[in-house]
């Protein structure tokens, strides 16, 4: 069994709600959601004009492939609404690949580990909720080294 660590984010409508409908259908399309982090709240990064963003972790058991994982999340997202229109631009929902057990996959349409994650606190605070102690494939240090670390100033706050 494979363990795929996801991030979901929005800001544009209910988001929680939209957050539970996304959980939902990754449950049905992907495997099991064995742990969820806490909702955090941020404001946008990359283009700030915007609402504040929700984002909360996932870690889900899955028998797919890490491609395969990818469409059906790029299926998700677009049942849900996500329009594609404006890179870090509003969305209903985002759904992110962190991390895929502890392979390191490169191609044209998908990076992991997320090649921003490292970068951004709203990702490294659900992360250091649930996996403090895994070590980031790439860079080789524990996600609460890489919090530590990370120059983000942006506030990220438990909802």
């Amino acid at each position: 069994m494979n363990k795929v660590v996801l991030l979901l984010g929005c800001n544009m409508g209910s988001c929680e709600i939209t957050f539970q409908k996304a959980i939902e259908s990754i449950e049905n399309e992907l495997g099991k959601c064995i742990l969820q982090s806490s909702i955090y709240r941020t404001k946008a990064w990359g283009n700030e004009n915007q609402n504040d963003f929700l984002n909360q972790c996932l870690i889900v058991e899955t028998q797919l492939a890490a491609d395969i994982c990818l469409q059906q999340i790029l299926t998700i997202e677009q049942n849900l609404g996500r329009k594609r229109e404006e890179k870090w631009g509003p969305r209903t929902i985002d759904i992110d690949i962190l991390f895929y057990n502890s392979e390191i996959v490169d191609k044209p349409n998908l990076q992991i580990p997320h090649p921003y994650l490292h970068l951004r606190r709203f990702t490294l605070a659900p992360l250091q909720e649930l996996i403090p102690d895994f070590n980031h494939p790439v860079l080789n240090q524990k996600i609460s080294e890489l919090l530590l670390q990370c120059k983000d100033e942006l506030k990220v706050i438990k909802n």
